[in-house]
């Protein structure tokens, strides 16, 4: 991307305005008078927009759960040529079939550089993932790098949400409800179906992404804890109302069960006036998260760090959940602070956004930001050699963790890899080493 297209996108993000709230029922108007009052679908919309309802959930599902918005728009979503498919590149789909699952854990370094001129949407690369796209069911796990921004083009995701973690450079996220800018340490989510356009706030970028296929991502119930903790609703930030009104050629691709299609529009789809509901892009920065913790002995249960979570048919058990290992103090007395070893039923992915994780050791060859780890249900795993040594003859005073921010993709079903994870040259050969030499202690 040219240094003048940084400049605008960076121009556009300055001071962007939002609605606070997670699951509200949100409105807002680019223009006054855009939004029918008292009713959604009037006769005649107000300033000759059309009214169109985007459903992210079925019409008879219970209210608590029930999300939808509607839409005025300068033309209907239902204008449009027919599409054709096009070129998946290094995306791909479950049910993942090019490989067998694999019990062993593995790592990767962080993606190579891709070649000029390479988008968010090129620049998509997908790891596995588990489930059925058809079905709406599981989840996928995908990295981007990108050096360009996308231009005249629109992406859609029919078959899940899109759960964006920058690690390196910041990006506008151009939707139907408005602007979004997510930086690392944010997190963005792109409802099913919402159409958005990325544009990079700096020369490069690269995250990763976590694609729902299930029931959309909600607050975790919390129990005990009480009313207030993890992560706070009033957080959350929705954008507000930003339409484009263009008549030139833009390509919309739109992914569904599994493949690519493109079509190119008259007019850019980004031409949103006005719009209220439930059912909305966000940003959320992973800072802001309220870790709750021990303060008397032992280490909790990762689920404690729980961001968001897609429920499934089973209460407690989820299709996908996204924990964060944000900033906090460790006072545990008594206690092996860092992760314990452990086998779950559970499937996890885990990336780095900056610094160090406290169980993995950095650096070159370790686990670094941009990089991830996979650790496939009961694969047994926990901090390695030189942690669990440094934390066991460690003074146990009060500790803050704030050299890292690490999150972890954490799933029911096993991540079955694509291919080209599997042959990737950034994937580490040896990772099993960082548990060799864990000598044995034990005395009769």
């Amino acid at each position: 991307m040219s240094g003048t297209g940084n400049e605008q996108a960076r121009k556009a993000a300055e001071g962007l305005a939002y609605s606070a709230g997670f699951g509200n029922e949100h409105s807002s108007e680019a223009v006054p008078g855009a939004l029918p009052d008292g009713r959604n679908s009037p006769q005649r919309a107000p300033l000759g927009l059309y009214a169109e309802q985007l459903s992210g959930t079925a019409f008879t599902e219970p209210r608590h759960s029930n999300r939808r918005s509607w839409l005025y728009r300068i033309r209907p979503s239902a204008a449009h040529p027919r599409f054709t498919r096009t070129g998946n590149g290094d995306l791909a789909s479950a049910p993942f079939t090019d490989a067998v699952p694999d019990p062993n854990r593995l790592r990767w370094n962080p993606l190579p550089e891709p070649p000029e001129g390479t988008d968010f949407l090129a620049g998509l690369w997908t790891l596995g993932g588990n489930g059925d796209v058809t079905q709406r069911t599981g989840m996928a796990v995908h990295l981007y790098a990108a050096n360009a921004s996308m231009t005249d083009r629109v992406f859609s995701d029919a078959d899940g949400e899109l759960l964006i973690v920058p690690e390196r450079g910041g990006l506008l996220l151009r939707t139907e409800f408005g602007l979004l800018r997510a930086e690392p340490g944010h997190v963005a989510l792109i409802p099913r179906g919402v159409r958005f356009r990325v544009e990079l706030l700096d020369a490069t970028a690269r995250g990763y992404v976590c694609e729902n296929y299930g029931q959309p991502f909600v607050l975790p119930e919390l129990g005990p804890i009480g009313a207030n903790g993890l992560a706070n609703a009033r957080d959350f930030l929705a954008p507000v109302a930003a339409y484009e009104d263009t008549e030139r050629p833009v390509e919309v691709i739109n992914k569904f069960c599994g493949n690519l299609w493109t079509a190119t529009y008259d007019h850019s789809p980004l031409d949103v006036v006005a719009w209220h509901g439930n059912l909305v892009p966000y940003v959320y920065d992973l800072r802001r998260f309220n870790v709750i913790g021990s303060i008397s002995y032992d280490h909790p249960d990762p689920s404690i760090f729980t961001v968001l979570t897609s429920p499934s048919d089973t209460p407690g058990l989820a299709g996908v959940d996204f924990v964060v290992f944000a900033p906090r103090w460790l006072v545990g007395e008594d206690t092996f602070r860092p992760p314990y070893f452990h086998r779950n039923v559970m499937s996890e992915y885990m990336g780095l956004i900056e610094g160090a994780y406290d169980a993995k050791t950095a650096g070159e060859g370790g686990f670094v930001p941009g990089g991830g780890s996979l650790h496939n249900m009961m694969s047994a795993h926990g901090p390695d050699r030189d942690t669990f040594d440094k934390a066991s003859a460690a003074e146990l005073k009060p500790q803050k963790v704030d050299d890292g921010l690490a999150f972890m993709f954490e799933t029911r079903w096993p991540v079955t890899l694509t291919a080209r994870a599997t042959d990737a040259g950034h994937l580490q050969t040896g990772y099993d080493g960082v548990w060799q030499g864990l000598q044995r202690h034990f005395r009769r």
